[in-house]
């Protein structure tokens, strides 16, 4: 089964925290000090390949200073757009330089790009044992910037379109595009309409994840290119502006977009907190929200997997069964034992997101 994470914080970690991916999972682990706050790290390229992961979106995400969410104790974040440029396209490099020293990377930005990697797992067996196979599949990354702020003037998202990116989320906190999710009543701003317009001629991805529920209105209402929500869960199972309103899913839906199932326990399970055991939460919650998205839209054709693993919290805070990412299968069998057809345990696990990219690249 070819499987698509759709949200990787996976330069940020490795500049901000040194966690290479290159490595095997078990040495990026080891050398680091304990630290309650990330948490253990869950995600290599290793792990990946053993988990059958294909294909990523990798995030480019810097954190605003100014912030009460302001990340952790990272050196990257930023004080003004600049700052944010600058970082920001220091972690897109640090992508295309994977790309160039690594034989298993392929950045994916066009749909021949997107065609190489899944021929490359074609007729694979599931990978348990990289050594058993004699041509390891390959991983696609496709960027996404999680924040808008690098981009210094909405017309400056065509630069950024050459360079590789392919989905641009306008908020994480606040932005000067866009209010996010923990500033509930707000909005769009002038820069933000004129910066959907701008992504419209490139037929950009808008990723609604992090935007306020006003904003996320206006956006649905104003940009006609693709929609996703890349790592969101449902509100109806976990209070919270950070999770996305049963009418939300439904407009996702209706513009044929793809919202991708978050694994960490708090947004998994309501009254979840860090540091709680993470027996309290297992792949049930897992299966729920995704369960919950496709009985409110119909079907399986709308829902895939955003994991967000190392995404400011770690092992520690996953479902009881998993320890990283190479344990992604483990979805699917669920499903399955859940009476979901082949078909749609497949749309699940990458088909939606793949069957998106299809339709949106070149």
């Amino acid at each position: 089964m070819f499987i698509v994470d759709a949200h990787l914080d996976l330069a940020y970690n490795a500049l901000g925290y040194g966690r290479n991916p290159r490595h095997p999972l078990d040495r990026i682990r080891a050398a680091e000090t304990p630290d309650r706050h990330r948490g253990q790290a869950t995600v290599s390229f290793e792990a990946m390949q053993k988990g059958g992961v294909g294909l990523c979106f990798g995030t480019l995400f810097v954190s605003p200073a100014a912030s009460k969410k302001a990340a952790f104790d990272t050196p990257l974040i930023y004080r003004n757009q600049q700052e944010a440029h600058k970082q920001a396209m220091t972690q897109l490099d640090y992508y295309h330089r994977l790309a160039d020293e690594d034989e298993r990377i392929r950045l994916v930005g066009s749909q021949a790009d997107l065609d190489a990697v899944i021929a490359s797992h074609a007729g694979l067996p599931e990978v348990r044992n990289l050594r058993e196979v004699g041509n390891a599949p390959l991983i696609g990354i496709v960027p996404l910037m999680e924040g808008a702020d690098p981009i210094r003037e909405p017309e400056e998202a065509e630069y950024w379109y050459e360079r590789g990116l392919r989905l641009i989320g306008l908020a994480w906190d606040d932005t000067r595009y866009a209010d996010g999710d923990w500033n509930a009543c707000g909005s769009l701003t002038d820069d933000g309409r004129r910066l959907l317009e701008v992504m419209a001629e490139y037929n950009f991805i808008l990723d609604l994840t992090h935007m306020s529920d006003k904003a996320i209105y206006e956006a649905l209402d104003r940009y006609e290119g693709p929609i996703i929500a890349s790592h969101s869960n449902a509100r109806a199972l976990v209070p919270g502006d950070r999770q996305l309103t049963d009418t939300q899913i439904r407009l996702i839906g209706e513009r044929d977009g793809v919202m991708g199932t978050v694994l960490f326990n708090k947004f998994l399970r309501a009254g979840y907190a860090m540091g709680d055991p993470k027996q309290q939460v297992t792949l049930d919650h897992v299966i729920a929200h995704i369960d919950h998205v496709c009985q409110v839209l119909g079907d399986a054709n709308h829902v895939g997997i955003g994991s967000d693993l190392d995404g400011g919290f770690g092992r520690e805070d996953i479902p009881a069964e998993m320890d990283s990412i190479a344990d992604l299968p483990l979805i699917a069998a669920k499903l399955r034992q859940r009476g979901y057809a082949e078909a749609d345990v497949a749309n699940i696990m990458g088909g939606s997101w793949l069957n998106l990219l299809r339709r949106v690249l070149d």
